[in-house]
């Protein structure tokens, strides 16, 4: 125990050191923001002394099809795209098609979310309705290039969907002075480069924005989302360690991507969020857009929440196929188009709808950590590495043990005084607990992204309690390890290997008189220490450096944090 106690102590400071060295500083305040709406009605209307105005279902809807090679400016990719352009009949026109137009029509060019989506697949309905009203709509397939979801490239996406926009202006039925944008979530990134760069965007329809920084954005909905579901305040530290990362030291700036340009809230907005996303924060989200377009001298901004939407504004689990979008949700968007596109002044409240409210701030103190990214990266691959080495040193020794056993040749490791047992239970334990970590991040994950498709929360359970479990166990890890590598010093003391460092240089001056070894003098047999045999010696090193750098990796996700 006088050994053991030590070594624990050692081991434990240096893993509880590790875990607050990682810790990264996080502020929620203010918790609970809200901001009353003026009305509760979302109707959109407008102050309009003339004819009526076309509405949903005016018009039946036509659709064609074109293709468009869109550019990427930065390495000059292009990408072969569908474009699914829906319009009204007889709208326009002198004939069906709108061929021959007497009255140029609006246009809308619809921005994709995350994803992959396509223009068959995407915005069907919203298109749909606008087009029954009298616009002129474009679906594409999302300008992802060569680029995946961490490697988005959003200015280049600006310029792509700028080419759509281009395009929809090119066509006779339509008034290219008329063309607005219609983006959803991660598209709310990208739309106000085009609308700066472009210059002439007529209208903006925002879905769910995300407004902030995608370091920001994600920091904040995934921290909200690891609290509704009830994760332990353990697990949702771990947001903290992620969005923490340093992603430009590999070449992945997005997390740093800049979407908060005023020019990009210049033109007239409508602004739509569901209160059952938990995905944006919206309390921050409606005082960042109205402050970006008042200063860039726009106050045609028109927000509107509505009760049990989710991030896409549809009723229901989105994993269920067909969820309908939200009551009066349609007709409000197109309303709204409608009259904005005319250029009338809306009579309605500006915000309107159920009170918007958001749990927690947006973490802007949040950054990249060079050097916490640097140490987080490096003990990781360092544990990958020698659990792999250690997982094929198990295989090897377990083929040379079978083929020992077949031929009667004795022991193959030659573990001495049981330390192939005690390996064995420790290194299980670890990888048990291991698992158990990995389990209750999955468990978190699944939960999240049921909680974001519209599902309720559930109970906890492990979500909650696996932390402190693989807390008590990562303890009763270390305790093993100290007793073992207290075993080692005392066996090693026993046959005479642990000496002074005078004591070795006597030793060694000793043998170079004699030519004889010191300890064969002395009359003292070494012997193996923990195995007679070169393959378990390595075995067990590399077992142990394995078992170390996993607690190390249990250390930086902070659960040596008490």
């Amino acid at each position: 125990m006088k050994v053991s106690v030590p070594i624990f102590i050692i081991l434990m400071g240096i893993l509880i050191f590790v875990s607050h060295a990682t810790t990264v500083p996080w502020n929620n305040n203010p918790i609970d923001q809200s901001v009353d709406t003026l009305a509760s009605d979302t109707a959109v209307t407008f102050n309009n002394p003339g004819e009526a105005l076309p509405a949903l279902d005016t018009y039946k809807v036509a659709t064609k099809n074109a293709w468009i090679d869109l550019k990427r400016p930065s390495t000059g990719e292009t990408q072969r795209a569908h474009v699914l352009i829906r319009y009204p009949q007889n709208a326009g026109g002198t004939d069906e098609d709108n061929t021959n137009a007497t009255n140029k029509l609006p246009g809308v060019v619809f921005m994709h979310g995350a994803g992959y989506g396509t223009a068959d697949n995407s915005f069907g309905d919203v298109a749909e309705d606008l087009s029954s009203a009298g616009f002129v709509t474009a679906t594409v397939d999302k300008p992802v290039w060569s680029t995946n979801d961490i490697t988005r490239d959003y200015p280049g996406s600006a310029h792509a969907y700028g080419q759509v926009v281009d395009y929809l202006r090119s066509m006779d039925m339509v008034d290219p002075h008329k063309v607005g944008l219609y983006a959803t979530s991660e598209s709310t990134w990208i739309s106000p480069y085009l609308v700066r760069d472009d210059g002439d965007i007529a209208f903006q329809i925002l879905l769910s924005p995300m407004v902030q920084t995608p370091r920001h954005a994600l920091g904040f909905f995934v921290a909200q989302d690891f609290a509704i579901v009830g994760a332990n305040p353990g697990y949702q530290s771990i947001v903290r360690r992620v969005f923490s990362a340093d992603t430009a030291q590999f070449g992945l700036t997005n997390l740093d991507f800049n979407p908060m340009i005023a020019e990009g809230y210049a033109i007239p907005t409508f602004v739509a969020y569901g209160s059952k996303d938990v995905m944006t924060a919206q309390v921050d989200g409606v005082r960042d857009i109205e402050l970006m377009a008042h200063r860039s001298g726009n106050w045609n901004v028109t927000v509107r929440n509505y009760p049990v939407a989710n991030h896409v504004m549809r009723l229901g689990d989105e994993a269920e196929e067909g969820t309908p979008l939200v009551d009066r949700y349609e007709r409000d968007m197109v309303d709204w188009a409608v009259g904005t596109s005319r250029g009338l002044q809306e009579t309605s409240a500006s915000i309107a709808g159920t009170t918007i409210y958001q749990s927690i701030a947006v973490p802007t103190n949040l950054y990249g950590h060079p050097k916490l990214t640097v140490y987080g990266v490096g003990v990781h691959v360092a544990a990958v590495v020698t659990l792999l080495i250690a997982f094929v040193l198990a295989l090897i020794a377990l083929e040379r043990k079978i083929r020992y056993m077949i031929r009667g040749q004795g022991p193959a490791l030659g573990f001495v005084r049981g330390y192939q047992r005690v390996l064995i239970t420790i290194s299980a334990t670890t990888l048990a607990t291991l698992l158990l970590f990995f389990a209750g991040i999955g468990q978190i994950v699944w939960r999240v992204v049921t909680l974001i498709w519209g599902a309720a929360p559930e109970s906890p359970g492990m979500i909650y309690w696996s932390w402190y479990a693989i807390q008590v166990v990562c303890v009763l890890v270390v305790w093993a390890w100290s007793r073992v590598f207290c075993q080692l010093l005392e066996t090693a003391s026993q046959k005479g290997l642990l000496r002074t460092p005078d004591e070795w240089r006597a030793d060694f001056e000793i043998k170079r008189l004699t030519g004889k070894p010191v300890l064969r003098i002395r009359g003292v047999h070494t012997g193996p220490v923990v195995a007679s045999t070169r393959l378990g010696v390595t075995l067990f090193v590399a077992t142990t450096l394995a078992m170390f750098c996993v607690l190390l990796v249990f250390a930086f996700w902070g659960l040596f944090v008490y």
